[in-house]
């Protein structure tokens, strides 16, 4: 469990994080979610000791970070996937961070194996690509098997198979009783990872709840309706007392809040065929999107023709060259199933 009470954090004149209270509950996969500079990252930190609350409280299970004893037993982090020492292989990365955490040196080739990364184990890190060091810094969470897991952007890099990977592991570590907090900006792996969402905006708290209750509470739902008889449709509507019925662009008609149940049977009950009756909810990002919209720090510039105009523009002569691509990445086994616990797991 994680728990923040009041933290506050300040750079000069700039409130990064702004009296935040919340916990984070094991069991299940709790969302980070905020705009760019919204705070996220700072509180992150904070949790680990890396920053000092200006005010305020946070702790691991009780105890403050700087109290853990061999902390990546209690809580393991990604935060920066390339933290890494260069010239080090993965494996010696791995090794290093086991002997200063009194962790088996066993433990080293499961994780390099859970995360698909054993037949580069005695490459350095400085040759892995963008996907390869987070599967590093994934590794490194996972190593000292810990009841409480942080990440912060933990698909970077990744591909649609990795990505389907690392959701599976977390969802997994959440069964088992463990406490898993992730940041991330893709909305759609959001929801289809977290149970439970924090959200915050220029370090402010804005929701703490379930993610099917962030969606009811931040979207408008609705139920599509479409009939080669609209206006007799509208008029059956009318009758029943269903009055909040708006046309649409493509022809359609919405019913705000509606029963799409009702609107099927009173179709049927009136002999009107239909076409398109279905219920219609905001998606994650929407709902998102509607509760930051006052709390958003950076701003594209919205006039399409001044856009288009700044990125038609040539590139001035030396400039614009492609960037270089980086290494291809092996090619990984197949069995990237997460086993925490490992030889010296402790029978969670």
């Amino acid at each position: 469990m994680i728990e923040l009470e009041g933290l506050t954090k300040r750079y000069g004149d700039k409130l990064a994080v702004d009296r935040l209270t919340f916990t984070v509950r094991p069991g299940i996969v709790t969302g980070f979610l905020g705009p760019n500079g919204a705070g996220k990252s700072t509180t992150m930190r904070m949790v680990l000791g890396l920053d000092h609350p200006t005010t305020g409280d946070v702790r691991i299970e009780g105890r403050h970070y700087a109290d853990l004893r061999d902390p990546l037993t209690s809580i393991g982090a990604l935060l920066e996937a390339k933290a890494v020492h260069g010239g080090r292989s993965a494996y010696n990365h791995l090794l290093c961070l086991a002997q200063s955490n009194g962790i088996p040196r066993s433990r080293v080739p499961e994780v390099l194996d859970v995360v698909g990364l054993t037949s580069v184990a005695r490459k350095r890190a400085k040759g892995f690509s963008m996907g390869m060091g987070q599967r590093l810094g994934i590794a490194a969470a996972l190593l000292g098997d810990p009841r409480i897991l942080m990440f912060d952007e933990p698909v970077n890099g990744l591909d649609p198979e990795g990505i389907h990977w690392i959701r599976n592991v977390m969802k997994r570590l959440a069964a088992e009783g463990r406490t898993v907090f992730v940041s991330s900006h893709l909305m759609s792996e959001m929801a289809l990872t977290a149970d439970h969402l924090v959200v915050i905006g220029q370090g402010r708290l804005l929701a703490d709840t379930s993610m099917r209750e962030f969606i009811r509470q931040n979207s408008r739902s609705y139920v599509r309706v479409r009939a080669p008889e609209q206006e007799k449709l509208r008029d059956v509507l009318d009758s029943a007392g269903i009055a909040s019925v708006t046309p649409a662009q493509d022809g359609s008609i919405e019913v705000e809040d509606g029963d799409a149940a009702r609107i099927g049977e009173l179709a049927a009950e009136h002999r009107l065929v239909l076409h398109e009756l279905s219920p219609q909810q905001a998606s994650l990002e929407e709902a998102f999107m509607r509760l930051t919209a006052g709390a958003v720090e950076y701003h594209a510039h919205n006039d399409t023709q001044d856009a288009r105009a700044v990125l038609s523009k040539e590139p001035a002569a030396g400039h614009g060259s492609p960037e270089p691509q980086e290494p291809a990445a092996p090619a990984w086994g197949a069995d990237w199933r997460a086993r925490p616990g490992g030889k010296h797991g402790k029978g969670r």
